[in-house]
Formats: C-alpha cells, structure tokens, sequence
C-alpha cells in the first residue's frame, strides 16, 4: 500500500495585541478584548491556548480563545513561557484550595472552591454544596477543557455528585457538545436539591435549576454581621430570595422576621429553609410583592431594614440609573426604620463601584435629616476574592439612625 501522508500540524495560535492591552496584560489583567488584537497567524478555535506575543515578539502570555466572543482571551499564564500539562493544571487548582483550607469550620460546607479568573481560571467557577460540586462555565473555550478539570475535582473530592451550569450565552453552543445546562455529570442530586451547611445552619441549594450555582455564597460575611445586629429587633429581609439574612437574623435573636420577595418561589424556599433549622423561634413571616412598591406604601416600621437587590445595572450604560435607583432605595428603606435602628444597603452591579454606591446610600442617609453613623463597609468574602477591578461587584454598608 502506497504511504498514506500524515495529516499537517496546526501551527502555534499566536497573537498581538495593542501597545495598551500588552501593558494590561503584562500587570495581571486576565482579559484581551477583540478590539485590542492587531495580528493573529491564523484563525483559532474555541478552547485553543493562544499565545500572545509582545511587540519584540518575546513571550507574554498564553490564554483560552473564543473566538465568538468580543472576550478574545482569557488569560491563564504571563510572564515566562510555561506548559500548561496536567501538573501545571493540578497545581493551580491546589493553589486554590489552599487558599479556602484556613476560612472554613466543619460547620460549613457550602462555599465557592473556585472563583474564576481571580483563582486563575478565568471563566469558570466551582462552589461546593455539601457533598456537591456545580461547575458553572461562562465562556465555550472551556468545553475542550472540561473532562481534565472534571478529572482533577473528582481525585480531589471522590464521591461527590458533579454538576454542570452554563451562562445562557454559552447554552446552544453546549447542545452541539452534547452539555447542557443543569447536567448531572457524576453522582446523583436526587430531586435537584441539595441541603448545606453554612455556620451551622441549614439551606436548600437548588443546583440544576437554581440561581447562579444554587444560592448566593457570596453575603455569607454579611449575613453573620446581621446575626450580630438582629437581637431584639423587627427585622425586614427585603429581596430575600431563599430567605438567607432572615436565618442569620433569627439566629442572631430577632423579635420578628419578615421576609419580602416579589417571587412566590423564592419565599417558598424561604419558609423550606426556615423549617430546616428548628432551633430558630422567631416569628418568619413571608410577603410577597414588588419591593420598590412596598417599601414606598407600606406605613410597617422596623429595627434593622435589608436591602440585597439583583443587579441594577447589567451594562456600564445603565450605571447612572442605577446610582440614583440605590440612592431611592435606601431612602425608602430609612423611612420604615424606627428610632436606633439600622440599614443594610448592599450591591451587586459591578458596573458601580464601592464608592458609588457608598456615596449614594450615605446621601440618602443625609437628607433623611436623622442623625446617622456608619458602622460597617465591606466587600468581597474571602473565598469570593476579587483579583482585578471588573471582578469587584459586591458591596454593603451598614449605616445606624437615631
């Protein structure tokens, strides 16, 4: 039989990138947008490691590319040239689970394992509920990537159910990949929820259907501060979803509780949760309607008023709106509060900074015409560590009026 020639060797995937985008990169910035690559040897595939190359063509960094995403690359490695085999991939997950080793007791097994770029996987975030693991994907370049790290999770957890969760702009691409949103990729989750521990409390995660991962790890910090603030006092958890602050609060010793959603869903979860802990014996009452509406017609008052809301702004254009939403939204909050009592004002847009939002909430505080002081600011929990400035969203303030 005549030689059969062997199929030709894709080269390398190398890359350039603007004067800027180098400077950014070369700082630690995990981002390359479309608009900053000014060569590119051939056309790539999702999920290939590109290389970028600086402008004396020397090694820069090397990154997952998508090329259906104005996220060109998203950066693994900068500085030396390195190989990204299977050692390199498991130390940088250990790295990342060294870092949660000190913050968490055995009376906590819900917490966020990986938090993407910030851990150094840029794109794809792992969080733990209990004996599961929900690994969420935001971008396709991490489908040829997905059996080794499912591989490195299960050596490190064996005997833990695996689930899959994927942004919706990644979901149609997915299906051609057979994955989809919500796929149970090892062990079982029975009827899709998980109970977990956080502090010793019981929760519900939904984690096939649920929001983000299954619930919100991330207030964990702030909800422990409201166990330290609710005794004695009638607590309103408003945008309470799965009911988080309400237990912290009722543990914390609160007269009463009430949780407020515009989703009967969610307070369903609320109630579920609640029942889950026994040991709580304050009065839980649920209410559902719009917030906004509420707050602003409701004559009820309160000690210690919550404000989590979703994202007010979802793109940088709807950033000044959501300012002033956050400014009358603390307003209205205030209204409600009786003498000596506190608010706490949190966000999650990452397209308003810290102190943004701070300035709003305190200028909302002012022209209550009360006399106020602030007690608290805080950001992200530590195993939500935020690692370049685009990753910060979370903030809160605790603020007390007389």
């Amino acid at each position: 039989m005549p030689d059969v020639p062997a199929a030709p060797t894709r080269s390398r995937l190398r890359l350039r990138v603007s004067p800027a985008a180098e400077a950014h990169v070369r700082a630690g910035h995990p981002w390359v947008y479309e608009s900053s690559l000014r060569a590119q040897n051939r056309d790539g595939d999702a999920g290939e490691l590109a290389v970028i190359y600086d402008r004396r063509d020397r090694f820069l960094a090397i990154g997952l590319f998508d090329p259906d995403s104005p996220l060109r690359v998203r950066v693994l490695h900068q500085g030396t040239p390195a190989t990204l085999d299977d050692a390199w991939w498991a130390a940088r997950l250990d790295e990342a689970l060294l870092r949660r080793a000190p913050l968490f007791g055995p009376d906590t097994d819900g917490y966020r394992v990986v938090n993407g770029e910030s851990d150094g996987f840029p794109g794809l975030v792992v969080d733990r509920y209990a004996s599961t693991l929900v690994v969420k994907l935001y971008t396709a370049a991490w489908f040829p990537h997905l059996k080794r790290m499912l591989g490195l999770l299960a050596e490190r957890f064996p005997e833990f159910a695996l689930v899959l969760r994927l942004s919706r702009n990644i979901q149609a691409r997915a299906r051609e990949e057979g994955l989809f949103d919500g796929q149970l990729l090892a062990g079982s989750v029975g009827s899709g929820t998980v109970v977990f521990h956080e502090t010793g409390l019981a929760f519900e995660a939904e984690v096939l259907r649920g929001q983000k991962t299954g619930f919100f790890l991330d207030q964990r910090d702030n909800r422990r501060r409201v166990e330290k603030y609710a005794r004695g006092r009638r607590v309103l958890n408003a945008f309470s979803f799965s009911g988080g602050f309400s237990l912290y609060a009722a543990r914390g010793g609160a007269a009463h509780v009430v949780s407020l959603d515009i989703s009967a869903h969610a307070l369903d979860s609320a109630e579920r949760n609640y029942a889950l802990n026994p040991k709580l014996t304050a009065p839980h009452e649920t209410v559902q309607a719009d917030v906004f509406e509420w707050l602003a017609e409701t004559d009820r008052d309160f000690d210690l008023v919550i404000l989590d809301p979703p994202s007010l702004a979802r793109r940088e254009t709807e950033r000044a709106g959501a300012i002033r939403a956050y400014g009358k939204l603390a307003a209205d909050g205030i209204r409600r509060l009786a003498q000596g009592g506190i608010l706490l004002s949190a966000s999650c847009s990452a397209h308003v900074t810290a102190e943004e939002f701070w300035d709003a909430v305190r200028g909302a505080a002012t022209r209550s015409g009360r006399k106020w002081r602030e007690l608290h600011t805080s950001q992200h929990a530590p195993d939500h560590h935020a690692t370049f400035a685009e990753a910060q969203y979370l903030k809160a303030i605790f603020i007390q009026f007389d």
